[in-house]
């Protein structure tokens, strides 16, 4: 068995509008992964601009919602991939709560994000709250799921191999 196979590989995201879970999808089945998807307790429900308005005011105020029960233990794994949406040029807040809840130390992180935009400074801030790890890579898409959706998955396949082989 090469090393490659050993390694215990979590794709932990948050997914508001389903960019990121198709990224993530696309991971753990690339890479075999395990999925971690962060749900929180109490569901967005805005619609329309209005979503943009209420995202934008909980990354400012630099929200930590309320997630439901892990049920994997990203402490267990020896490459973890992180995905978010961008929201106001960074991270969603569900990520806020899970590095705040999940002090990892010393993993193999990859990172990557789906926005509409800009990834502005998602990556920045991400590897600002995973300090003491090793950050092997990132990649962001614009828009996936609209834009080239078939491009994307295999931009996303490749991308996931090349961080795991590097490993």
């Amino acid at each position: 068995m090469d090393r490659e196979e050993t390694l215990k590989k979590l794709v932990v995201y948050y997914s508001f509008e389903g960019n990121t879970k198709y990224v993530a999808e696309t991971i753990a089945e690339t890479t075999g992964a395990d999925l971690l998807e962060l749900k929180l307790e109490k569901e967005i429900s805005s619609k329309g601009a209005m979503k943009y308005f209420w995202g934008g005011a909980q990354v400012l105020m630099k929200k930590k919602p309320n997630l439901r029960a892990l049920d994997k233990n990203p402490q267990e794994y020896d490459i973890i991939f992180i995905g978010t949406p961008v929201w106001a040029w960074t991270f969603a807040p569900p990520l806020n709560t899970f590095f705040s809840n999940v002090k990892l130390k010393g993993k193999k992180i990859a990172l990557f994000s789906c926005n509409r935009g800009q990834n502005g400074k998602t990556f920045r801030n991400m590897k600002t709250e995973l300090e003491n790890n090793d950050i092997v890579g990132t990649i962001d898409f614009f828009d996936p799921l609209l834009n080239n959706k078939e491009e994307n998955r295999t931009k996303t396949k490749n991308w996931a191999q090349e961080i795991v082989s590097s490993i």
